[in-house]
């Protein structure tokens, strides 16, 4: 069970961390297009909290 959870969690954090580098680089030439991946980084860092709150111990 844990081994899923550390392996779709690890898989999200390395999408978000992609994400944001992408938007990084975007910002010096292309606004739009840096604004919409920063906008996929949000739903992927959501999706990540929600996924590490259903998971938490309680």
């Amino acid at each position: 069970m844990f081994g899923l959870f550390s392996s779709k969690k690890t898989k999200l954090e390395k999408q978000y961390a992609r994400l944001l580098e992408e938007a990084h680089r975007l910002s010096h030439s292309d606004r739009q297009a840096s604004d919409l991946k920063l906008a996929e980084a949000e739903q992927v860092l959501a999706e990540l909290k929600t996924l590490e709150k259903n998971t938490s111990p309680e």
